[in-house]
């Protein structure tokens, strides 16, 4: 989010409902956070499909892998709400070993998963996590 600050791009963004609490929760929907209720299992893919078609512009930032503990997958609605809309998946990193961050390759998924996440994997490749041991595979579940 500080990289799209200093390039002066407006993005929105999903977390959990939780975060937009009374007192800073405006703050955070300015920013351009769209809370998200996970308990609910609604159509999220198409709604945000929806939006991005409707939108006149639109920057949706997800982040597919980052939690605190190891995941043996990343999360997939980047790459569904991408297919979707039929927009492209704009590759973003913080390389930790380099102390570099920005942004890769742009894909627009194809009819082929295993393809499309082939190209994820080998940019991600020489990107390194902060603590390597906590960071997963580049998969999905689908795969």
């Amino acid at each position: 989010m500080a990289t799209a600050i200093v390039l002066r791009v407006r993005l929105s963004w999903f977390a959990k409902e939780s975060l937009f609490k009374p007192g800073i929760g405006w703050l955070f929907r300015r920013w351009g956070g769209i809370p998200i209720r996970r308990t609910e299992v609604a159509n999220r893919v198409q709604v945000m499909a929806q939006r991005l078609h409707a939108a006149k512009s639109m920057v949706l930032l997800v982040s597919a892998e980052g939690t605190r503990s190891r995941a043996d997958y990343w999360k997939s609605g980047f790459y569904h709400i991408a297919r979707e809309a039929n927009v492209p998946v704009v590759l973003g990193f913080l390389n930790y070993a380099t102390r570099q961050v920005g942004f890769g390759p742009s894909i627009t998924p194809t009819s082929s998963m295993q393809q499309d996440m082939d190209r994820i994997r080998a940019f991600y490749a020489e990107v390194h996590a902060r603590y390597p041991e906590l960071a997963g595979p580049v998969r999905l579940r689908g795969e």
